[in-house]
């Protein structure tokens, strides 16, 4: 999760195989926020409607194959490349995007320390 400017506000890792949507609520929390920008792999119904539940605004564009179209605001998606910008600047560093760590903790330990020199610049 990272906050508009594209700086990392929470981070949490899971398996290779898990979903990312299923960890969007837990990230989150209590966080206010007027909107929520994600790609399509948080193109969730449930999800949807948790966000607007709490009074957020989900910008997520549909998924190619779903039966209904959910309206996004395109122009505030746009937006979301400073997201990828901060995984681009996060896998700048060797050991994060080779992963030469072999136990969770430590790599997600370097995963901080790289999101701190990132916030730092």
């Amino acid at each position: 999760m990272t906050e508009a400017l594209g700086q990392p506000l929470r981070l949490r890792l899971t398996a290779g195989q898990v979903h990312d949507v299923t960890q969007a609520e837990a990230l989150l929390g209590e966080y206010l926020a007027e909107y929520v920008l994600g790609d399509r792999g948080y193109a969730s119904a449930a999800f949807a409607d948790w966000l607007e539940q709490r009074g957020i605004i989900p910008v997520i564009p549909p998924h190619p194959r779903s039966q209904t179209r959910q309206w996004y605001d395109r122009h505030i998606y746009k937006e979301r490349h400073v997201i990828e910008c901060f995984f681009s600047k996060l896998k700048q560093y060797r050991r994060v995007f080779t992963r030469f760590d072999k136990l969770a903790h430590r790599y997600l330990g370097f995963v901080y320390l790289v999101s701190t020199l990132i916030w730092l610049r």
